[in-house]
């Protein structure tokens, strides 16, 4: 019996062994490549997803100079509203954190309603405004409707007052600051929000009413009262403009809130508006 194998069929026997190999050389490759492409994705970051939620609208006196700032925490920097009452700037802000707030000293700077109504009594002098009747807080942003009852009882909205959180570090141990109004059927639009001003100024805005008679006031300077005022400036119908000129002395630099009010119809003051600019 030949145990040797014939040539031919040892040439298809090797032809088969190079086909096989060949095969498993070429499956190896592909699992290498599959292999090599997944630990390279998992090695790529993931893109974030930035969400945000809208607030209920900026406020044509507050258009702010830069993105508004984090719900959470943010630095000086971050604040880009024109700072009215109680703090004149974001250094002072920062002060009362290091120096005030750690021993509960004026807690009430904590608490966006008890700003509201002081800036609107106390700052303003319109002390029958004396009722917080909302509060829309998100953020490091809240929305406070003052105003009163009319003679019916029923609350009165005199303004929405926008405040933004001042100061450094969390939001739970920054205060309150004023930064102007949320403004509907009285607005004051002129001179810009946070724009430089000299004296006199020219200010003015629109106004949805009858028979309504103006009041301008500038505040500011560190002084306890108005430093330039105008009054009796008549005023009426569908968002029809208003304007007057008011001069005012102040020591600059300095910043300073403009505020026009109406009323007289049920009460002294029935809607107002601000907005800030520096000098």
């Amino acid at each position: 019996m030949n145990t040797e194998t014939p040539p031919a069929q040892r040439r298809s026997m090797v032809a088969i062994v190079i086909a096989v190999v060949a095969v498993v050389l070429a499956g190896a490759a592909v699992m290498f490549a599959v292999t090599r492409g997944d630990h390279h994705g998992s090695s790529t970051a993931t893109p974030s997803v930035v969400t945000s939620v809208p607030g209920p609208g900026v406020p044509s006196s507050t258009a702010p100079a830069s993105p508004s700032a984090s719900p959470t925490s943010s630095g000086p920097a971050d604040f880009g509203y024109q700072p009215l009452w109680p703090f004149g700037s974001v250094g002072q802000a920062i002060a009362w954190q290091r120096e005030a707030n750690p021993g509960g000293h004026q807690p009430w700077h904590l608490d966006a309603g008890i700003i509201a109504q002081m800036f609107t009594q106390q700052y303003l002098g319109f002390t029958a405004v004396n009722k917080v009747v909302k509060v829309s807080t998100q953020g490091e942003q809240s929305w406070v409707s003052v105003g009163f009852d009319n003679p019916n009882g029923v609350a009165t909205v005199a303004a929405v007052l926008h405040l933004v959180q001042i100061g450094e570090g969390a939001s739970i141990d920054k205060p309150w600051e004023v930064v102007g109004s949320q403004d509907t059927t009285l607005t004051v639009t002129a001179p810009a929000y946070g724009a430089t001003v000299r004296s006199p100024v020219t200010v003015g805005g629109t106004i949805t009413g009858v028979d309504e008679s103006l009041h301008v006031q500038i505040r500011g300077g560190g002084q306890d009262h108005a430093v330039g005022e105008v009054t009796g400036i008549p005023a009426g119908g569908t968002s029809a403009p208003w304007t007057a000129t008011v001069p005012f002395t102040v020591g600059c630099p300095a910043t300073l809130t403009i505020a026009v009010s109406t009323g007289g119809h049920v009460a002294d003051v029935e809607r107002f508006a601000v907005t800030g600019v520096r000098c």
